[in-house]
C-alpha cells in the first residue's frame, strides 16, 4: 500500500526490493543506487548489528556505496548482504578495483527472532531474490522484507507487543526530493508525532489497548528483564541533493530526530537503531542542510508511522502480535 507521504523511490536513481519468507516470517530489504551515493551512517541504539559501517566514516576513503541492505535475522541476516554484491557484480555495478567491480553495500540488522522458527533468517541467496525484485516503483509497505517478522511494544514482554513493520515516504521542496525507507522493530511504542498519542506498542495487560509506555514507566510500572540488541529500527534516508561525504554523514545523523518524535523510548540499551543516508545528485543542487535535515526528520517519522499503520496482525506458534489496525477496530 501507499498512500499520500510518497517514497523513497521517488528520489531518481534509488530502487528498492523486498524478499519476505513466510515460513517464520522474516525477510530483508535492499536499497539500490547503480549510479553510485555519497553515503554516511549514524548508529545510536546501544546493540547494533552492521556491516561496513567504518566505511562510511567522513574520514575514510570510500566515497560512494551501491545498496544499502536492511535485514531481519539479528547477525545472521547480514549473510543476506553477500546475495546483494553478487547481484551487483553480475549487473556490472560497483568501484572499479583493477581488474574487478566491487559492489560496496554496507547494512543493518534488526532482531526477529522470537517470531516464529528462528532458525529460518535470511541468506544470500534472500539478499541475491530482493536486488532481482527491486524496482524504481513505490515498494510495498507493512509485512514485507525487513519488516515481515518486526515487533514494537516489548518493554513489558513479547506476548503485549504489537506488530511492527517497513513503511516509505517522502518529501519534496523547491525540486528537491528527500525520502526514507524504515523498518520498525522498536522496543517502545510508535508515537504520531502531530498529536503526540501512541499508535502501536505496548498493551495492557488484557492485550486490548495500548498501555503508552512512557506513562506506564513513569507510574512505576516495571519494564520485564530484556535481551540486549532483541530490538532495533534501521532504516535508509535518500536525497537527489548534491552532497558531501561530511553532509551525508549529518543528514543520517539529523533523521535520528524523526526517529525520536515517532517513537518512545527510542535509542535504547536494547536497539540498534541505526540510519544510512544517501545523495544520488541527480538535482544538481544542495538546498542548505538545514532545509534537508527538517525533510530528512520529516520522513523518517512519517515512515515509521507508516510501517506500524501499514502491518497486518500476526499468528506464529503460540504468539499472537496484532496490528495498529486491529487495536483501532477493536
Amino acid at each position: 500500500m501507499r498512500g499520500a507521504a510518497g517514497a523513497i523511490t521517488d528520489v531518481p536513481g534509488i530502487e528498492v526490493g523486498h524478499f519476505t519468507d513466510t515460513r517464520r516470517p522474516t525477510g530483508c530489504s535492499v536499497v539500490i543506487a547503480r549510479e553510485g551515493a555519497v553515503a554516511g551512517v549514524d548508529v545510536r541504539g546501544a546493540a547494533p548489528g552492521t556491516r561496513e559501517t567504518d566505511l562510511l566514516s567522513p574520514t575514510n576513503l570510500v566515497e560512494r556505496v551501491h545498496g544499502i541492505l536492511l535485514s531481519g535475522g539479528s547477525a545472521w541476516g547480514l549473510a543476506a548482504a553477500d546475495g546483494v554484491v553478487r547481484w551487483l557484480e553480475e549487473q556490472k555495478v560497483g568501484m572499479p578495483v583493477g581488474p574487478a567491480l566491487l559492489p560496496i553495500v554496507p547494512g543493518a540488522v534488526l532482531f526477529d527472532l522470537m517470531v516464529g522458527d528462528s532458525s529460518i533468517r535470511p541468506d544470500a541467496q534472500a539478499g541475491y531474490a530482493a536486488c532481482a525484485s527491486a524496482s524504481s516503483r513505490a515498494p510495498a509497505e507493512g509485512n514485507v522484507g525487513a519488516g515481515a517478522g518486526a515487533a514494537v511494544g516489548k518493554i513489558f514482554g513479547i506476548g503485549r507487543a504489537m506488530k511492527g513493520g517497513i513503511g516509505t515516504a517522502s518529501v519534496t521542496v523547491d525540486g528537491v526530493t528527500v525520502g526514507a525507507l524504515i523498518a520498525c522493530n522498536a522496543l517502545g511504542d510508535v508515537i504520531d508525532p502531530d498529536t503526540a498519542r501512541p499508535i502501536a506498542g505496548a498493551r495492557t495487560a488484557d492485550g486490548s489497548a495500548l498501555a503508552d509506555t512512557r506513562r506506564a514507566l513513569l507510574r512505576g510500572e516495571a519494564p520485564k528483564p530484556l535481551l540486549k540488541g532483541t530490538n532495533t529500527t534501521i532504516g535508509v534516508i535518500a536525497t537527489d541533493a548534491v552532497l558531501t561525504k561530511v553532509q551525508a554523514s549529518r543528514l543520517a545523523t539529523v533523521g535520528h530526530d524523526g526517529l525520536a518524535r515517532s517513537i518512545n523510548p527510542v535509542h535504547t540499551m536494547s536497539d540498534g537503531d541505526a540510519l544510512f543516508a544517501l545523495a544520488t545528485g541527480r538535482s544538481g543542487r544542495n538546498p542548505g542542510m538545514m532545509l534537508l535535515g527538517t525533510m530528512a526528520a520529516e520522513v523518517v517519522a512519517m515512515a515509521v508511522v507508516r510501517a506500524v499503520r501499514a502491518a497486518q496482525g500476526i499468528t506464529a506458534g503460540n504468539l499472537h502480535l496484532p496490528g495498529a489496525r486491529d487495536l483501532d477496530r477493536g
